[in-house]
């Protein structure tokens, strides 16, 4: 399978998952879009892993989104459901009709105007009303980037932001937006609130139909399907629709990789509480923590990944990142680690509390965005070595043996890239004065120059913490009167149903608790 992409076709499930996604393609975008004189060397992530190549109707050459998402009525603002790159030919079909017409018209958002930034940065609408592309060099990614030609780009404040599509400035094809009319974005009234209502959705022929053929589109034109990610809101019923999304991928789509990210908006997140800033994180982390199965060189596969970090009935894992991650220009990787000491050296994302204490079954970590020349010690030779670190000749070495002082009896994967996290416009200003362009931490006065990458260290942990969080979730849930609200029996959820659940969540539990180990 070598020089093969293993595609992914991800999947965001609600309008959480709508913010996060928005942030993780804005970064994929960025990083097509790599300037010519960039440090980092190409090639390390491959692209064409979660984008696809088309051509419009006029024979443009395209690169989009592998991406199907589903979201509300009234949650796209001015964004079209169709997209703005090129027809659908049985769109174009559904009008066809040549008798008479009634058109009903709905309010028209005004465009944000960071987005008409965008369209007139990269493209033209004709007097034809064609959307004209501007050329894409090597077949991917807008034009290059350069000084020359480059307006100052156009920051979205935090008051235009009123739902993802706002700041998203990728082209999706036809075929990615699937709407929920039948449920309202804003309003008291008519809102997908339990998980009961969720799974009922794609019970509906008509949105099952849709979502089944729009995986067909998907994947009938992948030469190697690795899997799927789901990307799904948690707190309301679009967890629902993520789990009968996940069957129905299970069983038309068995032996191929499924992992779902469950998303919370804050206040988890490292304090940020807007949807905003909190999605801008967690699409940091995801954009370094799905890197294994991302490479362009010896990918780790999906369903390897899932097979490391779960066994022994275990399904779920934590997430956890530095972001970015603290690293002085005079400091070496090893000076760094060191200076963590014993400390988890990422902040938790998961609702899991303090990591301290429990035991690490599994782990898979990436480290990310660092000179190659920061790998390893740079000391004078004869100089008395402040560590076993210091002693490692390589970087992925540094990073191994380091893994395996925290977590002695723990199967590690570590990657260690020299490729960053683009964190450009319209990424939000998260980052100190005291961060260089290139997010390290400052030896002098700030520079005043805006951090437009950063290096980040994730990590996803099999951990007995899950143990005690899956067992609270089961004892609050067992507290729960389903009579008391009304969306979860107007789905008509019974309490035999949530009996089974209870019982399937504390045997998930016991799972992970701590004497589960590989050694035992």
């Amino acid at each position: 399978m070598a020089g093969r992409p293993r595609e992914v076709l991800t999947l965001q499930l609600g309008h959480f998952a709508g913010f996060v996604g928005a942030h993780w393609w804005n970064q994929q975008d960025a990083a097509l879009c790599r300037p010519t004189d960039a440090k980092e060397p190409p090639g390390e992530l491959c692209p064409d892993v979660l984008y696809r190549t088309g051509r419009t109707l006029h024979g443009q050459e395209t690169y989009t989104p592998r991406l199907i998402l589903m979201d509300l009525k009234g949650s796209l603002s001015s964004l079209k459901q169709e997209g703005g790159l090129y027809k659908d030919k049985q769109l174009d079909a559904a009008i066809a009709w040549q008798g008479k017409l009634t058109t009903h018209k709905e309010e028209i958002y005004p465009k944000n105007p960071y987005l008409q930034d965008l369209l007139s940065a990269e493209g033209v609408l004709n007097s034809d009303g064609i959307w004209r592309v501007k050329s894409i060099p090597n077949g991917k990614g807008p034009p290059p980037f350069t000084t020359a030609t480059t307006p100052k780009p156009v920051i979205p404040t935090e008051g235009s932001i009123r739902v993802w599509s706002d700041f998203l400035r990728v082209h999706l094809h036809p075929r990615s937006i699937c709407m929920i009319q039948k449920y309202n974005h804003d309003g008291e009234a008519g809102r997908l609130e339990a998980f009961g209502q969720g799974e009922s959705i794609l019970k509906e022929p008509k949105y099952l139909e849709e979502l089944e053929d729009r995986l067909h589109f998907y994947v009938e034109e992948c030469d190697y399907l690795q899997g799927f990610q789901i990307l799904c809101d948690l707190h309301n019923g679009f967890s629902g629709v993520g789990a009968k999304a996940a069957e129905l991928l299970q069983d038309e789509y068995s032996g191929r990789g499924i992992i779902t990210w469950g998303l919370l908006p804050g206040p988890y997140c490292l304090g940020a509480a807007l949807p905003f800033h909190c999605g801008a994180i967690l699409a940091t982390a995801l954009d370094t923590i799905t890197v294994p199965y991302r490479l362009c060189s010896s990918p780790v596969s999906m369903v390897h990944l899932a097979d490391m970090l779960n066994f022994s009935g275990k399904k779920v894992v934590t997430a956890g990142a530095t972001i970015p991650f603290p690293l002085v220009p005079s400091q070496s990787l090893p000076d760094t680690l060191m200076q963590l000491g014993e400390a988890t050296p990422w902040t938790p994302l998961s609702a899991c509390g303090d990591p301290s204490g429990t035991c690490c079954f599994a782990q898979s970590v990436v480290l990310r965005g660092l000179d190659r020349a920061c790998h390893t010690s740079q000391l004078i030779p004869g100089t008395p070595l402040p560590s076993p670190l210091h002693a490692c000749t390589t970087g992925e070495e540094v990073l191994a043996q380091y893994l395996q002082q925290q977590q002695p009896r723990v199967r590690s994967s570590s990657h260690l890239l020299l490729t960053p996290c683009k964190v450009v416009p319209p990424y939000p200003y998260l980052f100190s004065s005291s961060l260089s362009q290139q997010g390290l931490v400052l030896d002098g006065p700030p520079t005043g120059a805006a951090v437009e990458s950063i290096p980040v260290l994730g990590a996803l942990c099999s951990s007995s913490s899950l143990n005690r969080t899956l067992g609270d979730l089961a004892k609050d849930l067992a507290r729960l009167d389903l009579r008391r609200w009304a969306s979860f029996m107007d789905a008509g959820v019974e309490q035999d149903d949530l009996e089974e659940t209870l019982q399937e969540l504390r045997s998930l539990a016991q799972c992970y608790q701590s004497g589960d180990s590989l050694m035992d």
